[in-house]
């Protein structure tokens, strides 16, 4: 079993895919289209490569949950990458910079960054193939 995709409802499309573009330059958009959810018109794509992707549409007009509270919702997702600093200097060449992260874990770095629409995206680079070693606190 593998999750296979995540599907964020966005305020602006082209500005969300700038964002992942750079997270993920290796993926591209699959499919996208137009239609309408429950009466609003939206526009809409998937983004990923063969396995997994992110599926974005652009009717968002509500903010994102309060990442600093304790709303009920989604705090972040996570991605493993091979190259955490590679992947620091795309966001940054991109535009968008750490939110957090930490460097203190033997076994593990990671950096959480917060997309334009408000969701933390946390990417993590581990340096054990032991999962002791990887999932230990």
């Amino acid at each position: 079993m593998y999750l296979e995709h995540i599907n964020l409802v966005v305020s602006h499309l082209p500005r969300a895919l700038t964002f992942y573009q750079a997270a993920f330059p290796h993926w591209k958009i699959r499919c996208s289209g137009s239609d309408s959810w429950n009466g609003r018109a939206r526009n809409w794509l998937h983004f990923g490569d063969d396995n997994q992707y992110i599926a974005l549409s652009d009717h968002g007009t509500d903010p994102a949950r309060d990442l600093s509270g304790y709303q009920i919702g989604l705090a972040h997702f996570g991605y493993v990458v091979n190259n955490l600093a590679s992947l620091i200097n795309r966001m940054n060449a991109a535009g968008f910079n750490a939110d957090m992260g930490s460097n203190t874990h033997p076994y593990r770095k990671n950096a959480y960054f917060i997309d334009p629409d408000g969701f933390e995206v946390e990417f993590i680079e581990y340096n054990s193939d032991l999962p002791a070693e990887r999932n230990s606190d």
